[in-house]
């Protein structure tokens, strides 16, 4: 099984820490803005290490769960921390595979390969955290067995 690029952990922790200082700011703003005495002083600070710890102890185990394999006739997929999802993408399903990159994603030299599927809507699948030159191979490798697999499929 295939593991994800180690520093897609610091992209996800870095959204924790992002989402923990959101909520902190929220609850400063609120205490502020609606006088709020019942919350003590230090409620925005408690917020921010409580959901941020959260945050990065679910990023790690997020990494550390996260896996994917090409197998003889599918793509299979692991992930999930409260929530186990085994998902297998036969290559006869595979519509076709891009390789995504958002600006964080550039900046720290990682890419995502989506897998689009025939099927029903929201079947589509991503492998994140993949080094630029991974991802590449990754949509290669699934877009000729793809290929292959629609010419066994031929009746």
């Amino acid at each position: 099984m295939n593991r994800l690029d180690p520093r897609i952990r610091f992209l996800w922790i870095g959204r924790a820490l992002a989402i923990a200082a959101l909520l902190s700011g929220i609850t400063a703003g609120a205490q502020w803005l609606f006088d709020l005495s019942v919350l003590p002083v230090w409620a925005p600070g408690v917020t921010f290490v409580v959901v941020g710890g959260l945050g990065i102890i679910l990023a790690i185990a997020r990494y550390r769960i996260w896996r994917y394999e090409i197998r003889a006739d599918s793509l299979y997929l692991e992930r999930g921390v409260l929530t186990r999802v085994r998902t297998v993408v036969p290559f006869v399903r595979i519509q076709h595979v891009d390789t995504a990159r958002s600006p964080i994603e550039r900046f720290s030299g990682l890419a995502s390969t989506v897998v689009y599927t025939a099927g029903s809507r929201g079947a589509d699948v991503a492998v994140p955290g993949l080094s630029r030159m991974n991802a590449n191979d990754l949509r290669e490798r699934l877009r000729e067995l793809a290929i292959q697999s629609e010419s066994e499929d031929a009746v």
